[in-house]
């Protein structure tokens, strides 16, 4: 099984959530990051010190990380070889398409996991030198899921 790289919850503000996880984890962050995909703002920050990483979202009402009733868990990060063929995968394995980034110019797409109340993220692996660049400069490769036509990894 390839290792996953993050753990997202998804937060209706960050910074007391960098606060808690910083006092009771004694994690350190990077600073949070604001941006935009569609019509959704929302901020993020990561830990530091290598995967797998804690991921902190805050988004508006009505985004993919809508966290207006409270904070949750939300997904679980992992590279993968080919973001669209393995949204295929999962959707005929039972886990269907939660939400995908692709029609906005992001290769990363969620799939629902109702037996544990949280999503799957897949992130095209072509992504993983910004990451690195970004949430933890000098770091080293990351392994991915490598999906093939027609096996399962």
């Amino acid at each position: 099984m390839t290792a996953f790289y993050h753990v997202c919850f998804a937060v209706p503000e960050i910074e007391p959530a960098m606060r808690d996880l910083r006092r009771s984890a004694g994690v350190t962050w990077s600073d949070p990051v604001s941006d935009r995909l569609g019509e959704w703002d929302y901020r993020i920050a990561f830990t530091r010190g290598g995967p797998p990483f804690i991921e902190l979202i805050e988004g508006v009402p009505g985004s993919p990380w809508d966290a207006s009733e409270g904070p949750r868990f939300d997904h679980l990060g992992f590279w993968s070889t080919d973001v669209e063929r393995g949204s295929r995968r999962l959707a005929g394995e039972g886990l269907p398409v939660d939400f995908s980034g692709c029609p906005y110019g992001r290769p990363f797409a969620y799939h629902r996991v109702d037996s544990i109340g949280a999503r799957v993220e897949l992130v095209d692996l072509a992504r993983q030198p910004a990451f690195l660049s970004s949430w933890h400069p000098g770091g080293e490769p990351m392994p991915a899921i490598e999906e093939t036509a027609g096996e399962r990894p």
